[in-house]
């Protein structure tokens, strides 16, 4: 028998209360907001241990993963981020006072800025970056490599299908 959860106890109350609604609609969206805040907290501890939280670790990982030079002007940060300007911008200046990014006026364009990995930033994330796998590998520990591809599968098709589908900036 398959061990429950908290969210079977969720499922079966609202199956007595209104069986007219789609249950498993309900468990399947429930599981995955209870997910989702567990891991959450799990990468805010991890990051905490690298005195960054989440926000920053992002927009570190955004410019180290769009390749050398390491950066990105402010508009494609911004869209990899998917957050207001004043996020990006409030995230690139907490950043910038740790020494992790710098700012620099773009050589093609006078209005553009730049944001780039310091060698500081770069270091960190790298370091970092290594731990932070292995955190996520431990969350997905109870899956085997099959389920892991299968669920990955799944996941992929709803994004999609609610319009994430946004390619990655590239350096520019």
């Amino acid at each position: 028998m398959t061990e429950r959860d908290t969210v079977d106890d969720i499922a079966d109350q609202w199956a007595l209360i209104r069986p007219d609604l789609n249950g498993e609609a309900i468990a399947l969206i429930g599981r995955l907001r209870r997910l989702n805040s567990r891991v959450d907290q799990s990468l805010r501890e991890y990051f905490a241990t690298w005195s960054l939280d989440s926000s920053e670790f992002d927009v570190l990982a955004t410019l180290r993963r769009a390749g050398e030079p390491c950066e990105l002007n402010a508009r494609a940060l911004l869209e990899a981020a998917m957050v207001t300007s004043g996020a990006i911008t409030n995230r690139v200046d907490r950043l910038s006072a740790k020494g992790l990014v710098e700012r620099r006026p773009s050589p093609t364009d006078r209005r553009a800025v730049l944001v780039r990995l310091t060698p500081a930033g770069r270091t960190l994330i790298d370091e970092a970056l290594a731990g932070h796998v292995s955190n996520e590998e431990r969350l997905l520990a109870a899956l085997t490599p099959a389920e892991q591809t299968q669920l990955t599968t799944l996941l992929r098709k709803l994004l999609v299908a609610h319009g994430d589908t946004e390619p990655f900036p590239r350096s520019r």
